[in-house]
């Protein structure tokens, strides 16, 4: 079945005897091109172990960048043999030449370096260094031409692209161009490397877009035991077919525009290094117009410009992003710190956003002269040394200037930092880097220069001092800090923006790249937590939601509730959580909730807190304590509310709510005199029973009285409302107040008489409040407590008990000195109740009394000595005869 009519490597097999009947010796560039990689592949893949020539074993992330190309390869030819294309046309619009025809046209095009003239190098050296400075400043000027205002995309020109796109004519070599992305840090050179040795007759070429970046690759290439395929660039000039060597080149894309049509065809694979960059004009179109070879893009930074990418390179054969190299291990974890910026540098949002190629991004020059300032700098500088200090990083900023400025700023603070651009000479820069990798500089601080093609294991801090909106670039930047080496626990990225900031704001964050829910200080945002194992940075207890899904924002609040950094929230937002808070709070989390609100200088979210714990809080306690805080604020609104809340509880709970508020009246002071009135009598209608209770037991008329008020209509049910009162008003004040609190009216001429005779007791709303309390029954009181032990040993009969304490309901009243007092009689333990009930007598000794003396002193007390049968001057009131 391997060899079956119609499969890949059926095909191979018949075009490879076709070769060797016609007389060839080796494959030639057609067979090298269409079988190479494939039959390469197929044999790396089917090791027990792949690895490269020294040994090198490949990961499975890397395994499959190989296999999802064996399967595109495969897939492309066999529908080109199903469609009977052949090789000759292959599909793909490579030119129809003769499988032998026109060999006369090559020669072997490879030429050792050391026959290469040096002052030839030289210049070449200069001619590309300047290349790279044009192909750098083309686009800046066509984006000033383009965008003279800052806008964001334009649909009518996205629109036209899009229209000019679909008109083009079609890609004949697109069926032979994939990408994969792999995470920065997640080996994809070691990827590349594998591509090359799969091929190993035909030639690999591999581009990058930078100068560095080629003596990085052709370090690795030398390390992996590549060194001999190793082989300066290859060009065409009219000699015969380049021999099947696999040779090995790496250029820069600079160098591939400059000789598009003129590359010798030794090449069979093209592998494009960070493939986002090679999708400006000129580049692409140089690919486009290379029909044979297999093109392999990689990048890390693919999904975030997927579009744009898939132009060049249409299929997409792997993908292993940031989050999945954290979650495997691959790469270090991240850690992340955001530091809300100065008040100087608080409007970063206000500078305009440039398009670029594929994205867009702050405007550079408005954005270094908004950072760029000494204070903010000496800040900067004191808080790596703060926070950070010993910890080797990198540092972003915007421009050449304000990177050399913070460099100063570091060493003034005694931070062995430095500044690096692309004026920095070549050399200077290999010294300081290397210097950087022995240690002896912790920081560098560069704009741009050291997003892409810079490797430094040791590197941890990520600092973003100047923000940006790409997340291509911010994906970039954070790449240098992913890096494994021992010693390193995580990497630490560093957002200068509010803790609260959501992730659909302009400047990128790192919980915006990755999509999370919450910011949480210190803490790691992807990658496996290993506690205890080197962590250098202090993790924050609280959280922030900052995702910008509300439905995501909601599931945050039910799962951080007691966790969540009320203060960094808006305002609509603190009000819902205290809402949500009060509703769910319970006992053992009160306090916390309560310090949560630390930062509520006006009481607006506290008073939200309670008066919400008293309308949906199901714990009665809790709702109790909730009355008794709503008393403490003294707010007349908080206080309204809670007054008609209590009214709605049941009859237990309600009682005791009306405690709690009348206690609080008598305590403090509360709004206006006409509103504390207004809510003693609505608390004295909510306990209308006790009230009645009392003033029927205190005076048997009551009893009488009330039947005829309620019994009575029309006319007669006022007149009966202003005898009540008549008789009210001869009573001493607690009965009084009882006796219109127990009244209920029918009508409105009998409430307005009520209502006038209760807003003239409640003149003093403290003492009115006081004379309610009172009526309440008094809560159960504790047996005895131990017995004291005398000097010399044993426990005293009685005299010597210790005065148990009474266990009060919340809210209750106790009468403070010198207030009144019930009348004796009015509070005593019924006739026959148990000895061990009653309160033990005071330890003071005093003259007993006989027993019959004391029965006849609680059987018949005295209206002359009853506190409470006394007005305002200390004389006893008449009695109604009645």
């Amino acid at each position: 079945m391997a060899l079956a009519k119609g499969t890949a490597r059926r095909a191979a097999l018949d075009d490879a005897l076709a070769e060797i009947d016609a007389g060839r010796t080796e494959p030639s560039v057609e067979w090298r091109r269409d079988y190479s990689l494939l039959l390469g592949l197929e044999r790396l893949l089917s090791e027990e172990e792949p690895h490269l020539a020294d040994g090198t074993l490949l990961s499975p992330h890397q395994v499959d960048a190989l296999s999802g190309t064996l399967i595109a390869l495969t897939s492309e030819l066999e529908e080109n043999l199903r469609s009977g294309n052949g090789r000759a046309a292959a599909g793909n619009g490579r030119p129809g030449e003769a499988l032998l025809g026109n060999t006369d046209l090559y020669e072997d095009d490879f030429v050792q370096a050391s026959l290469r003239d040096p002052d030839a190098d030289a210049l070449d050296e200069e001619s590309l260094d300047e290349d790279d400075e044009d192909e750098d400043t083309e686009p800046e000027a066509d984006e000033d031409q383009a965008d003279e205002e800052p806008l964001d995309w334009d649909p009518a020109e996205e629109a036209e692209e899009e229209a000019a796109a679909d008109a083009q004519s079609p890609d004949p070599g697109a069926d032979r161009r994939f990408w994969f992305e792999h995470a920065t840090g997640a080996g994809k050179t070691v990827a590349a490397l594998g591509f090359a040795e799969a091929s190993r007759t035909g030639g690999v070429l591999i581009l990058t877009h930078r100068r560095n970046l080629v003596d990085q690759f052709l370090g690795e290439l030398r390390t992996r035991g590549y060194k001999k395929r190793i082989s300066p660039a290859l060009l065409k000039n009219g000699g015969g077919e380049p021999p099947a060597g696999g040779p090995v080149t790496v250029e820069t894309y600079q160098w591939f525009v400059r000789n598009a049509g003129k590359i010798s065809d030794a090449y069979t694979i093209v592998i494009c290094d960070e493939a986002h960059t090679a999708l400006g004009e000129k580049t692409s179109g140089a690919i486009r117009q290379w029909i044979g070879p297999v093109f392999i893009g990689m990048t890390a930074t693919g999904a975030l410009i997927a579009r744009h990418v898939t132009d060049l390179f249409p299929t997409q054969t792997s993908r292993f992003d940031l989050a999945q190299a954290a979650r495997r291990g691959v790469i270090a974890p991240l850690r992340c710190v955001r530091i809300p910026p100065g008040v100087g540098v608080r409007s970063i949002a206000n500078v305009p956003l440039r398009r670029g190629e594929v994205d867009q991004d702050f405007d550079q020059e408005e954005l270094a002269a908004l950072l760029d300032q000494a204070p903010f700098n000496l800040a900067v500088a004191d808080l790596y040394k703060t926070r950070f200090k010993e910890m080797p990083g990198v540092v972003y900023s915007a421009g050449v200037r304000h990177a050399h400025n913070v460099a100063k700023a570091f060493r003034d603070e005694g931070i062995k930092g430095k500044a690096v651009s692309g004026e920095t000479p070549k050399r200077e820069l290999a010294r300081t880097l290397a210097a950087y990798e022995r240690g002896e500089i912790d920081v560098l601080v560069n704009a741009q220069l050291l997003a892409e093609g810079w490797n430094s294991p040791r590197a941890t801090v990520c600092m973003h001092l100047a923000p940006t909106a790409s997340k291509r670039i911010y994906q970039q930047r954070v790449g240098r800090v992913t890096r494994r080496t021992p010693g390193k626990e995580a990497g630490i990225v560093v957002d200068f923006v509010h803790p609260a900031t959501p992730n659909d704001d302009p400047v990128v964050t790192l919980h915006s790249l990755l999509d999370r829910d919450v910011y949480r200080g210190g803490a790691i945002v992807v990658g496996p937590v290993r506690r205890g194992r080197g962590r250098r940075l202090r993790v924050e207890r609280r959280v922030v939601p900052v995702t910008a899904d509300e439905t995501r924002r909601a599931q945050v609040f039910e799962r951080e509730l007691w966790r969540i950094a009320v203060e960094h929230l808006s305002w609509g937002e603190q009000q819902a959580w205290a809402m949500l808070a009060g509703a769910r709070v319970a006992s053992n989390n009160w306090r916390r909730a309560k310090a949560m609100l630390h930062f509520d200088s006006t009481g607006e979210l506290r008073r939200v807190f309670l008066v919400t714990c008293l309308r949906r809080n199901r714990n009665t306690q809790l709702r109790l304590r909730a009355l008794g805080e709503v008393g403490g604020l003294r707010d007349p609104e908080a206080f309204d509310d809670a007054v008609e809340i209590v009214g709605g509880w049941s009859r237990d709970e309600r009682r005791e709510g009306v405690k709690v508020l009348l206690q609080a009246l008598t305590e403090k002071q509360i709004g206006r005199r006409d509103q504390a009135a207004r809510w003693l009598w609505h608390l004295a209608e909510y306990s209308r029973e006790v009230h009645e209770e009392y003033a029927v037991q205190r005076w048997p008329e009551t009893k009488r009285l009330l039947g005829l008020l309620v019994n009575s209509a029309g006319s007669a049910h006022a007149r009966n409302a202003r005898r009540l009162v008549q008789a009210a008003r001869k009573q001493d004040r607690r009965l009084s107040a009882a006796l219109l609190a127990a009244a209920l009216a029918h009508t409105p001429e009998a409430q307005q008489v009520l209502d006038g005779a209760r807003m003239r007791m409640a003149r003093k709303p403290s003492a009115l409040a006081r004379e309610l309390l009172k009526n309440f029954p008094k809560g159960k009181r504790r047996r005895g407590g131990r017995r004291r032990r005398k000097k010399g040993g044993g426990e005293a009969e009685g005299a010597e008990a210790d005065v148990p304490m009474t266990q009060e309901t919340p809210g209750e009243d106790q009468d403070a000195p010198g207030e009144e007092q019930d009348a004796p009689g009015e509070e005593q333990d019924a006739p026959g109740e148990p000895e061990e009930d009653k309160a033990p007598k005071p330890k003071r000794a005093r003259r007993r009394r006989s027993p019959s003396a004391a029965a006849r002193a609680r059987n018949a007390p005295s209206e002359e000595d009853d506190p409470d049968s006394r007005d305002d001057s200390g004389e006893p009131e008449e009695r109604d005869a009645a």
